[in-house]
């Protein structure tokens, strides 16, 4: 699928590759000239570069041009905190980091802007060498500019091609490893999946769904923050790629949707996809991906919310994913788009996922999380397997989570997040039937309040929700 984008690429293509940004053209001349810039400070296969730069332009060249030279991208997240982040290039090993001005800001005299903007790098000079991609402001590295002159010749062959950390302390931090095979999987796997079409947009915030995009022709964009509504009214994108937050605030808003709406990232609700397809969408899918698996399987909204089983149905099982479970009912993935390994461990054999999952006829459903079982008078409650039933219409969120109670057991504790407008008292009267058919897991209360998220994806946090229902239940 990469190699598909770059011999796609051209000089002098005036198509729009981002909307209103950069043409394919102009992508490709980017992309040759960090291709030259990086061959010129020695890099080669095999060896590994940092990247710390905005979604944009220049680093979706700088990205090209390392994979087209076979090199290991390692994937920053300026916001994680400089312990986070230095255990992070330290297990990494990059020859060279790649920052723009954002990441590199608290290095210098823009720390207290940097604070603001919750920036937290360390000083990234002390654990390899970093040049600046984009403008530089004053005591910042030199920049790398792309260069003139032939290009190296492109890599042929698998190997590494991405780093992607997700969790882990600064002790072990935990990094999933694509090969260049997995990864071109995984994005042939989206192209199937979102269908683009040369010369109409795509909306989305992740490379995984830009470049198969932009291999299948199709000019991409990266959301807009705040206007999102206006951005969609004038792109009209044949498909449109959001997280849940994003879909909640972007409904919130009133924004009338084109084309076909994919989410993920999040536990994505039958009630959400329902309103987004109320907001004009013609369709509207859920997609179960994990970092060590994107994607794995895909629902549209017509038949989540024709499900009615326990737990929360997430799809059909995507081509060429395999999927079994485990003795305590863990769902184990395997399949050509699977991650090789995490970084200094064995390669997978199957992907433990952490979720409790049923498989029947090629349909993956979902009961929770293995780490958020309940345990109350000596009985498993599994949150997953309820929690579907509570996002009535006017639930914008919902979660069961498990509050300590005096005697060493656990409560539990629905916790609803109303929608804009819904009133809680007829709320209460809704929830009344499916609150009851929850058996054995019925909630001991039930707490109306806002669900905090955390992460970039914004992800329901259930730590800080069990400690709110704790305080609201003292």
């Amino acid at each position: 699928m990469l190699e598909r984008l770059l011999s796609g690429l051209r000089p002098g293509d005036d198509r729009p590759a981002l909307a209103g940004r950069v043409t394919r053209g102009e992508l490709a001349e980017l992309t040759h000239g960090y291709a030259v810039a990086l061959r010129e400070k020695g890099l080669a296969a095999g060896e590994t570069i940092a990247l710390a730069v905005r979604p944009g332009p220049r680093s979706l060249a700088a990205m090209l041009a390392a994979y087209r030279m076979g090199l290991r991208i390692a994937v920053l997240d300026p916001t994680a905190g400089p312990d986070v982040l230095r255990a992070r290039l330290a297990t990494a090993t990059p020859r060279l980091i790649l920052a723009d001005a954002a990441a590199q800001a608290v290095a210098g005299w823009l720390a207290p802007l940097a604070r603001r903007a919750h920036l937290a790098l360390p000083p990234l000079d002390s654990l390899a060498p970093v040049v600046t991609i984009g403008r530089r402001l004053p005591g910042m590295p030199p920049v790398m500019r792309p260069l003139p002159g032939p290009p190296p010749p492109a890599y042929d062959g698998d190997g590494d091609a991405v780093i992607v950390f997700t969790s882990g302390t600064t002790s072990r931090p935990r990094a999933v490893v694509h090969t260049r095979r997995s990864l071109s999987a995984g994005m042939t796997a989206v192209h199937d999946l979102v269908r683009p079409v040369p010369d109409l947009p795509v909306l989305g915030g992740t490379f995984f769904v830009l470049l198969p995009s932009l291999a299948g022709g199709a000019p991409v964009a990266l959301p807009s923050r705040r206007r999102l509504g206006r951005q969609i009214r004038a792109l009209r994108p044949q498909a449109t790629y959001l997280t849940p937050p994003q879909l909640r605030a972007a409904l919130a808003d009133g924004v009338r949707f084109t084309g076909r709406v994919y989410s993920g990232s999040a536990p994505v609700s039958a009630a959400l996809l329902a309103s987004v397809r109320a907001a004009g969408a013609a369709e509207a899918w859920g997609v179960y991906a994990l970092t060590e698996v994107f994607p794995a399987a895909a629902v549209e909204s017509a038949s989540k919310s024709a499900f009615t089983g326990p737990g929360d149905l997430v799809g059909d099982l995507l081509p060429g994913v395999t999927a079994t479970t485990d003795a305590a009912g863990q769902l184990l993935l395997a399949g050509p788009t699977v991650a090789d390994r995490y970084l200094g461990e064995e390669p997978f054999d199957r992907v433990a996922t952490g979720d409790l999952g049923d498989i029947s006829d090629g349909r993956v459903v979902l009961g929770g999380r293995l780490k958020d079982m309940i345990l109350r008078r000596a009985e498993n409650i599994y949150p997953g397997l309820y929690e579907p039933s509570l996002h009535l219409p006017g639930v914008e969120l919902a979660l069961l989570v498990g509050v300590p109670a005096e005697d060493g057991d656990e409560r539990v504790v629905a916790v609803i997040q109303p929608a804009p407008g819904s009133a809680e008292a007829s709320l209460r009267v809704s929830l009344r039937e499916p609150l009851a058919r929850m058996g054995a897991a019925r909630p001991d209360a039930v707490v109306f309040a806002r669900i905090p998220l955390a992460g970039r994806s914004r992800k329901p946090d259930r730590a800080a929700t069990a400690r709110l229902a704790a305080r609201a239940t003292a």
